[in-house]
């Protein structure tokens, strides 16, 4: 990427703390409007951001700044499970939510909620709503069977998930619109059923007592 370097940078350090702004002042905007409808854990939009700094150590690209204005959300309490995330970025612009790194105790109860009953997942899956906001469920699948799941499983696509993640891409247009605060709240209003199984799903047994 051109000029991602320290001397420019530092030439241009103005420009970015006014850009960093914008940024804290969106993300805490929204962190606004998602408390109306869930309850985030993160205390500011400042501290959902992250930073421009990249981590170089163990990357072959020394560049070392980020091209892009990334931050999260983290919902409050293990009754309510999952994170959000959103990336602004030219010609690359998103919003996901979901687990990207579910551990194994977590992800067994997953599988074995689907391998229970898909059906619920199904369904909300493949609801106008969540095909209209994010297309289809993503993240890495594992190719083979999971270990103990039967093949046959009409489920079986569902559980080879390893990662459960919700993505909706933007257009620089829209990012750069009026609304996109409120396009970007509604995008995360939208994942909400997702997230209520999983939660349910993570805190509960199949009898639906409290783990």
């Amino acid at each position: 990427m051109k000029n991602n370097n320290r001397e420019w940078f530092n030439a241009h350090k103005e420009e970015f703390i006014q850009q960093q702004t914008l940024i804290e002042n969106f993300a805490e905007a929204l962190l606004q409007e998602l408390n109306k409808h869930d309850v985030i854990e993160t205390p500011s939009g400042k501290k959902a951001c992250y930073r421009i700094y990249r981590d170089v150590r163990f990357s072959k690209d020394k560049t070392p700044y980020n091209t892009y204005f990334s931050g999260s959300y983290r919902r409050a309490t293990k009754y309510r499970r999952g994170g959000l995330y959103f990336h602004l970025e030219p010609g690359n612009s998103w919003l996901a939510g979901g687990f990207w790194g579910p551990n194994s105790e977590d992800l067994k109860r997953i599988r074995e909620d689907i391998a229970f009953d898909e059906r619920p997942l199904r369904k909300i899956i493949n609801s106008k709503t969540f095909v209209a906001s994010f297309g289809t469920l993503r993240g890495e699948q594992l190719k083979t069977i999971p270990k103990g799941f039967d093949a046959a499983h009409p489920g079986i696509d569902l559980l080879r998930y390893k990662q459960f993640l919700l993505v909706r891409k933007f257009s620089d247009e829209e990012v750069l619109g009026s609304d996109f605060l409120k396009l970007a709240n509604q995008t995360f209003k939208n994942m909400r059923p997702f997230f209520d199984y999983m939660s349910e799903v993570l805190t509960t047994d199949i009898n639906g007592e409290e783990v």
